[in-house]
């Protein structure tokens, strides 16, 4: 009786797999900060004290001790930090929610009906990612006003072409699988179709798409509230901090630096994650 070997995982894709397990501590570990911000903040993230403005970590003043330093107005640098971990992650959860359903949505319906539909639907893919997705970003808060709800809208808009693209792929392929036009003989309508039959089998593709635009909405919201057209003061920021940081760095370098690594942090986390479920989801990876 012959024994089957079974390959072993190589030493890369194991490595990979216990780095994508950090970084979804990593993630989980920021949500939780996100969500517990009034209980794990030590101060209010607005509370002023001109008389501890610009201090170093670990200085005391006031009775007050600024772990991670303070800012150019005294606010202490750590609650900043925590609040504004709950701005970075809604919005970029909010956003690529939004986008994803827009786009998948979309994308299905075009690669399902065919025809005049599909060149309509992808033609107007093909304009909004033409359009450089920061640049877009920055004239339709230019033109709707900055605020939490308004940059939640403006990234869905900016990214939703990216997930119709991928669901429309996805779909052209299972569409024409034995069980879908099985399906669609036995009266089964577009929408019990999609539902039932398509959406399941492309879940895989949109949720590596999902993951790795996440670390991309992060970096759009940084990147508009450091230019002043995101979340407005005094709600800290991420992007915020690092933009008014950038004029303390050779004084004040902590007040840049740390918002910096959280951003680092959370992105790099996104994308080491969205590697990793590329490699579980994805057939031609698994392959190779």
């Amino acid at each position: 009786m012959s024994v089957q070997a079974v390959a072993a995982p190589s030493p890369a894709r194991s490595r990979l797999w216990v780095g994508a397990g950090c970084a979804l501590l990593v993630i989980l570990a920021l949500l939780v900060i996100a969500v517990m911000a009034p209980l794990i903040a030590p101060y209010s993230p607005e509370t002023q004290n001109l008389l501890g403005r610009l201090k170093p970590p670990g200085f005391a003043s006031r009775g007050s001790v600024y772990w991670l330093g303070s800012d150019e107005l005294g606010r202490d640098l750590l609650s900043r930090l925590v609040w504004g971990a709950r701005v970075s992650l809604l919005v970029a959860t909010a956003s690529v929610l939004l986008s994803a359903v827009v786009g998948t949505i979309l994308g299905m319906v075009a690669g399902y009906l065919r025809g005049a539909v599909e060149v309509v639907l992808m033609r107007i893919v093909d304009v909004f990612l033409s359009i450089p997705a920061i640049l877009f970003a920055i004239i339709l808060v230019a033109v709707l006003g900055p605020g939490l709800t308004n940059v939640v809208v403006v990234l869905a808009l900016t990214r939703w072409p990216r997930h119709a693209r991928v669901a429309y792929a996805q779909t052209l392929a299972v569409s024409v699988q034995p069980y879908v036009r099985l399906a669609r003989f036995m009266g089964a309508g577009m929408v019990r179709v999609l539902a039932l039959h398509v959406l399941p089998n492309i879940l895989g593709a949109l949720v590596i798409v999902i993951t790795h635009e996440f670390g991309k909405m992060v970096l759009f919201e940084a990147g508009l509230s450091f230019l002043g057209l995101g979340v407005q003061p005094p709600t800290p920021s991420w992007g915020a901090m690092l933009s008014t940081g950038r004029d303390y760095v050779s004084t004040a370098w902590w007040i840049a630096t740390f918002p910096g690594l959280c951003l680092f942090v959370l992105v790099l986390a996104a994308n080491i994650l969205g590697d990793a479920l590329r490699d579980r989801l994805d057939p031609e990876q698994r392959r190779g």
